[in-house]
């Protein structure tokens, strides 16, 4: 009745965004590699280069998630986003008929 080939929530994910992680990785280990080899050249230290080499790539790293979860969603992940709300009921916005959608939170103040 299932598909094995299937994640539990009923999609598989394409190769392109199984490796997406790997593209990021290799970025910012690219752009870390370009730090040690400028730092080793200016300073000859190679303690000092591996410090500037970690330092890059945790920098890297951060800033191209930022940028990653600053995009907008295109019509296909919003696709995705609504079979996963459809699969989930018990989730804001499900179609269970007992949830419009997210509520405003409640000011614990007031």
């Amino acid at each position: 009745m299932t598909d094995d080939n299937k994640t539990p929530e009923g999609r598989k994910p394409s190769l392109r965004d199984r490796m997406r992680p790997v593209e990021f990785l290799g970025i910012a280990g690219v752009l870390s590699i370009f730090v040690f080899l400028i730092v080793l050249m200016a300073s000859r230290e190679p303690i000092l280069a591996l410090i500037f080499f970690g330092i890059a790539f945790i920098v890297t790293l951060v800033v191209i998630a930022l940028f990653v979860l600053g995009l907008k969603p295109d019509d296909e992940e919003r696709r995705d986003l609504a079979e996963q709300n459809h699969e989930h009921p018990e989730l804001p916005g499900g179609t269970d008929g007992t949830d419009a959608g997210p509520k405003a939170p409640r000011n614990p103040h007031g």
